[in-house]
């Protein structure tokens, strides 16, 4: 296959609330293309307002694969949403499509797309009961336990995250290796496409601003009540995220509803944050204020690469 023949996958990058949805809708209908999301917190069920899925209209305008698809007790690796997302890929460009648009927050599912990842042990036991000690005891023994297991790891990971601290762990015992281990440069797979990776970021005080009035409109369309039907699923993966946490500890009457809104906010910030400096160490992203300029520099792409894309579209 001419490198020209090769399907072209643009992933948007950059933090939450930072506007991502929108420009890759933009770009995709530029493209023609369809969008894979990235984003492990949309793929399930029963959470479109407090993950902020594309809306019903969004979805209508481009069509949207991997979200609101699982159910919150379903477990979706990195590793297996890497397999699923070349199958599409490979199918999108067999039906005739030149180029695909991912888009989302969650970066290791998108390395996982465009490099590939070291197989990881599982084992349901060991985290059956890594959750209950969660429960039992809080994150810091965990954390403690993982620094002792592998301190080059727990450098580099969100320590605030306890779904991420209990599957390293997971990996460290059943394996008797750091989880640092598997995250071998050699492990790096050839793709049978070409990527271009674009990020989009704004001032702090801008995407605060974002921040604090999308969980205003979150709240304002039911998040609440999302929220509680979520109640029994508290305990699963799905539901180890900002925005659900403090939901469940106002449901539990540890901290009142407006505490909780202002934890929401406030972790929310520091969760970007962190999306932002996980996308800031990946290699040859072109980063973008605004979203014509992102668009813009797509267009410089499909022009050097003869990849179809529309002018026309304001």
């Amino acid at each position: 296959m001419a490198l020209s023949e090769r399907p072209h996958v643009f992933a948007i990058v950059g933090p939450t609330a930072v506007g991502k949805t929108a420009c890759s809708i933009a770009l995709a209908e530029r493209l023609g293309a369809e969008i894979l999301s990235f984003d492990a917190r949309q793929f399930y069920r029963g959470l479109a307002i407090g993950t902020a899925q594309p809306s019903a209209e969004e979805r209508a305008a481009v069509v949207h694969h991997f979200v609101d698809f699982l159910s919150p007790d379903e477990l979706f690796s990195a590793g297996a949403y890497a397999e699923a997302a070349l199958e599409r890929i490979a199918a999108l460009h067999a039906s005739g499509h030149r180029s695909v648009v991912l888009v989302g927050g969650s970066g290791l599912y998108l390395k996982a797309v465009l490099e590939g990842l070291n197989e990881l042990p599982v084992s349901l036991p060991i985290r059956a009961e890594l959750r209950a000690r969660l429960e039992r005891e809080g994150l810091a023994p965990l954390l403690a336990e993982l620094t002792e297991l592998d301190p080059v790891h727990i450098g580099r990971m969100d320590t605030a995250n306890p779904q991420r601290v209990v599957r390293a762990l997971e990996v460290c015992l059943a394996s008797g290796r750091p989880f640092s281990s598997f995250h071998d440069p050699a492990a790096v797979a050839e793709r049978p496409f070409d990527h271009t990776i674009l990020g989009l970021e704004a001032d702090r005080d801008i995407l605060e601003a974002r921040i604090r009035k999308r969980v205003e409109a979150m709240v304002a369309a039911g998040w609440e009540a999302e929220a509680r039907a979520a109640l029994p699923f508290r305990h699963e993966n799905a539901l180890q995220t900002v925005g659900y946490r403090e939901w469940f500890e106002h449901f539990d009457g540890r901290v009142s509803r407006a505490e909780a809104l202002e934890w929401i906010a406030v972790r929310t910030r520091q969760y970007a944050k962190r999306q932002l400096t996980w996308f800031k160490r990946v290699e040859n992203v072109q980063w973008f204020k605004d979203c014509p300029s992102l668009l813009q520099a797509a267009a410089s792409v499909c022009a050097e690469q003869n990849i179809p894309y529309s002018v026309d579209l304001p």
